[in-house]
Parts: structure tokens; C-alpha cells; sequence
């Protein structure tokens, strides 16, 4: 089977850790052990991932050099994309003696009219109470947003349209490299009329990008793996349980919160329906259980 494990940023940056290597290298390494690794035994498998926390502190720390502009959030990805997978191929590596793994640089290609660069809604970077959110926004000029009951910078977040390395991505799957690529949503970027391509200021959702990705790649089965079991219909009521499984025309029908579940579902839907073959979603501990169909929430096309 060809699988497609997308690691959220929770499961590699839990809420409330603290934003240091050793941390990120740790929770790396469990991401590996419990998921990557036992599936990429069997299977051929592409690695996605979020950035979320790690771009935010990456903008942060260039913009509190005062004597350099900021880097835009492009050139941003692009750092998050490989420091990401360098923590990625060495646990793998240590992990999986003998396999080949390797990190691809992504470009996805958005619309420049997108109406998302209208209305920032994407979370990155650290939490803040309100006033120090109050401060950051007046410091850098950032728009910011409620994530929970803590603040975050708000990014826009355009539809991804096109994967421009896939045909790489393809050949080194045929040659049975586990592929890690896509990070972060892609590196956002616009294509003019000539071919040329440039940066936008903007994070794409990674589920959705990893969506568009499973569904050109001819994936056989997509994970979105998180810091939670499932999905819960009547999320924050835990006790009721997440859904073992279920249809996209019943998903379709129910509001999940747009900051968090809600793109998973979106995304998982989209694959479903796109393909015909089934999605899932779950906690990163359980992604064998869940390729088994014996955890997480499975959905499948109508």
C-alpha cells in the first residue's frame, strides 16, 4: 500500500511544550517509533507535517532583529520544511537502518485572488495572554487571533492548487524512499503568465495540502494524526466518544471548529470523495491501530 501520514503540529509540538530542539527532537522520535516506522515497514509512505509553532517563533525571532526586515513567511516554510525534516530522516534513520529517506523542498502553488489574503485565520507560533498578544500585535503590525484560551498570530490561508515538485516526489517513491515533503502546507507560492513562480505571504493548511497530495499520488489510505483520538461529534464533550466510523455525506453536515478539527475533516473528506478509497483520523500513538481500522475515526466515501 502507498500511505500518507500527515503529522499535525501537536503531535510533534504538544500544547504547553516548551518551543526548544530537545523537545522537538524528542517528540520527533516518538512520532517515529509508534507511527512512521512500523508502517513504513510494510508500506511505502509519505511524511507531511505541520509548522505551525515553529514558523510563528522563526518570524518572531527575525522580527525582533531590528536592523533587518523580516523574512517573509515563504522564505519561512522553506527553513521549517527542512529543519523539520532533518529532525525527521534522523530519527527515521535510526529507526529504520538501511532505508533510504529524504526530505523534499515543496512549492504549492495558490491563487493570488484567493480571498483568504483578506482574512488571516491561520494559527502560528507561540500562545500569548491578551496583553501581551495586544503588544505583539502593535510591535509587528500582526494580525492576531483567539486559539483556545490563548492568543496566536493569524496568517491567511489560499487553497493549495498544485504540488510543483510531484513528479520528484513520484520518482523517489519508485525507488522506495520514504519521503518526507510538503511540510508546513507547502511553501506558498504564486505562478505568473511567464512560468516564473514567487513567494506569497501566506500558510497553507497542511491537511489540505496533504489532501491534494494523497490524491495526485494515488494514495491508497491518508492518516491525519493528532493529539487526540478521533473525531468527536460534540467536541469539548469527551465523554461521548470519537467516532469509530463514518460517511462524508454525514461530516458534511456537522461544524467542526476551523482552527483545528475542522481542516482535518475538510481535508479528509476532500481525499474520500476525490478517490473513493478511505481517510482517517487519530492520535499519532495509534497509527498502526488506525491503518487497522481498530482506532481513530474512519471515513469513508458515500
Amino acid at each position: 500500500m502507498r500511505v500518507v501520514l500527515a503529522l499535525g503540529g501537536n503531535a510533534l509540538l504538544r500544547r504547553g511544550d516548551p518551543l526548544d530542539a530537545e523537545t522537538q527532537r524528542r517528540n520527533v522520535a516518538d512520532a517515529v517509533a509508534t507511527a512512521i516506522a512500523p508502517i513504513a515497514r510494510m508500506h511505502d509512505v509519505v511524511i507531511t507535517h505541520g509548522n505551525g509553532p515553529q514558523i510563528g517563533l522563526l518570524a518572531l525571532q527575525a522580527a525582533a532583529d531590528r536592523a533587518t526586515r523580516p523574512y517573509p513567511l515563504d522564505m519561512l516554510g522553506a527553513e521549517t520544511q527542512g529543519l523539520i525534516g532533518y529532525l525527521l530522516e534522523s530519527a527515521i534513520a535510526a529507526a529504520l537502518p538501511g532505508r533510504d529517506v529524504a526530505t523534499v523542498l515543496t512549492q504549492v502553488e495558490v491563487d493570488p485572488g484567493d480571498p483568504a489574503f483578506a482574512r488571516p485565520t491561520k494559527p502560528i507560533g507561540p500562545l500569548y495572554d491578551e496583553d501581551a498578544a495586544r503588544r505583539v500585535e502593535k510591535m509587528f503590525d500582526w494580525p492576531m487571533m483567539r486559539d483556545g484560551n490563548a492568543w496566536r498570530r493569524a496568517a491567511p490561508s489560499p487553497e493549495p492548487k498544485r504540488i510543483r515538485e510531484l513528479h520528484i516526489i513520484q520518482l523517489l517513491l519508485k525507488a522506495g524512499v520514504i519521503v518526507v515533503c510538503a511540510g508546513g502546507g507547502g511553501i506558498p507560492v504564486a505562478a505568473a503568465a511567464d512560468g516564473s513562480v514567487r513567494g506569497v505571504e501566506a500558510v497553507i493548511d497542511k491537511d489540505l495540502a496533504t489532501s491534494l497530495l494523497a490524491q495526485t499520488l494515488e494514495a491508497d489510505a491518508v492518516l491525519f494524526l493528532t493529539d487526540v483520538p478521533g473525531v468527536f461529534p460534540r467536541w469539548p464533550a469527551l465523554g461521548a466518544g470519537p467516532l469509530e466510523r463514518t460517511s462524508v455525506a454525514w461530516l458534511r453536515r456537522r461544524h467542526f471548529a476551523p482552527g483545528s478539527m475542522g481542516p482535518k475533516v475538510e481535508a479528509a473528506c476532500r481525499f474520500a470523495e476525490a478517490t473513493g478509497r478511505w481517510s482517517a483520523i487519530g492520535a499519532v500513538e495509534n497509527a498502526v491501530a488506525i491503518l487497522e481500522g481498530r482506532s481513530g475515526t474512519i471515513i469513508a466515501p458515500d
